[in-house]
């Protein structure tokens, strides 16, 4: 996981204003759903970023590619997306997924909110994190990619690894990272300036 891709990491600490993930909709199924409220330990709140210049394709584009396969921009060799539920070719509220990764990472997930330029999951019973991820994109002086999460520890050993051991906490950032990195190379277009990566980690109670 050793990467040379220009990054830029800030890691905040607050504890108060508690930076709370958009609510479900009433429709949206929630069995299984692995929400904050069943996590453990503070709630990382976490932004992945880049900029792309020169690119071939507009947000929309861009998402709609991402829904169609997710594996496109994901790091196929390190972590895969195997559907559950849902027909292929798209994505809709509902659908299920299976990220695959080495080692016990393994993260079910489900998909509660699609937009033309942005698609949300939350994650299910039995995933390492307890919370929900967005990917969106939009035109600002080029083409914005983000990855923005919101998210808890989803039992004690997984808290260790990621808070104290940090284990966790630098395969996740080899994912995502990728992925932007795989969006830039979907684009076919250049990256302008560093990869941002923002954490804020708040303290909860319970």
């Amino acid at each position: 996981m050793w990467r040379i891709t220009p990054m830029r990491r800030l890691e905040m600490e607050d504890a108060g204003n508690q930076p709370m993930p958009p609510s479900l909709a009433p429709d949206v199924d929630r069995d299984r759903i692995q929400g904050l409220e069943q996590g453990v330990g503070p709630l990382f709140h976490r932004r992945y970023r880049t900029t792309i210049r020169d690119g071939s394709l507009t947000a929309h584009e861009v998402i709609a590619l991402i829904e169609r396969d997710p594996n496109v921009v994901a790091p196929t060799e390190f972590a895969r997306f195997m559907r559950l539920a849902g027909q292929s070719g798209s994505m809709k509220v509902g659908d299920e997924y299976l990220v695959r990764m080495p080692g016990p990472w393994d993260g079910p997930v489900r998909v509660v909110d699609t937009t033309p330029t942005s698609f949300r999951l939350a994650t299910l019973r039995g995933h390492l994190e307890a919370g929900q991820i967005e990917f969106r994109a939009h035109e600002e002086d080029g083409l914005l990619f983000e990855i923005e999460s919101w998210a808890r520890s989803g039992d004690r050993l997984s808290n260790l690894l990621y808070d104290q051991l940090r284990m966790a906490k630098e395969v996740q950032l080899h994912m995502w990272t990728s992925v932007l990195e795989g969006v830039v190379r979907l684009t076919k277009g250049r990256r302008s300036g560093m990869i941002t990566i923002e954490t804020r980690r708040v303290y909860v109670d319970g």
